[in-house]
This record gives structure tokens, sequence and C-alpha cells, in this order.
């Protein structure tokens, strides 16, 4: 989060040339990355997963498992107060949406058939995470 605890806000020209194209079209227009396609998926590294657009830390390796759903996975955010969760009725379905709550970012969504302990599988795009290695 920014230090005054306000989302971080940019232009839409400014978030064009900042981000690859298909991180600006999954994390500013909600558009979602092809399965099996993007960065991250079978990583196995130590380290945490930030947000592409702002840097925030969302999860971490700890948390991540292999769903063979094609997207990187993950049991729980490494920080909830970074995350936002909201409703998302969008293409016939009802789902619950997963955002980065610094910069507004679409992250993916979170389904309740997850393993233990959470029951939870935060299904999240590649590219909008950035990784650092521990």
């Amino acid at each position: 989060m920014s230090s005054d605890s306000t989302p971080l806000s940019r232009s839409d020209a400014e978030w064009r040339e900042s981000l690859s194209p298909e991180a600006y079209e999954v994390t500013r227009n909600a558009a979602t990355e092809r399965p099996f396609t993007g960065p991250h998926l079978d990583n196995k590294q130590d380290g945490s997963y930030t947000c592409v657009c702002c840097g925030a830390e969302l999860f971490s390796s700890d948390a991540k498992f292999d769903s063979g759903s094609g997207w990187p996975s993950f049991t729980e955010p490494a920080n909830l107060e970074h995350v936002e969760l909201r409703q998302d009725n969008s293409h016939g379905m009802v789902r619950t949406e997963v955002v980065c709550r610094n910069c507004d970012a679409h992250l993916g969504h979170v389904f309740p058939d997850g393993p233990a302990p959470t029951g939870q599988r935060y299904c999240i795009n590649g590219c909008a995470l950035e990784f650092n290695e521990k």
C-alpha cells in the first residue's frame, strides 16, 4: 500500500507504458491469460509473488500448489490486507474476483475447491505477478 493508504492511481496511458500488453489486458481490463501459457505456473522456487502493477506482496511460495488448472494457484494470500475479494457476475457466472487492494489490478479468482488447510484455490493469472526469489 502507498504510505497514505490510498489506492495507487495511474492514467490508462501510464499503465499501458509500464505493463506488457497481456499484463495490461489482464490487470486493467479483467482479461484472463490462456491456461498453461503464463509465467510462474511451474515455478517451485522459494520466494514471494508481488503485483506486477505496484509491487505489493500478494502470495508466498509456501502457499503455492499445483491445481492442474493451468494457472498458478495458492491456498491463501501472504497478507489479506493486500487483496480484495469482489463478487464477479461476468460471463454468466457468479465467481469471486481477486484484486490488488493497492492498485485495483485484476489478479484472478478464488474458488472453494482447494486443498487443506484453507480449502481455497486462489487461481491467479501468472502475468499479473512478479516473482522474488528468497
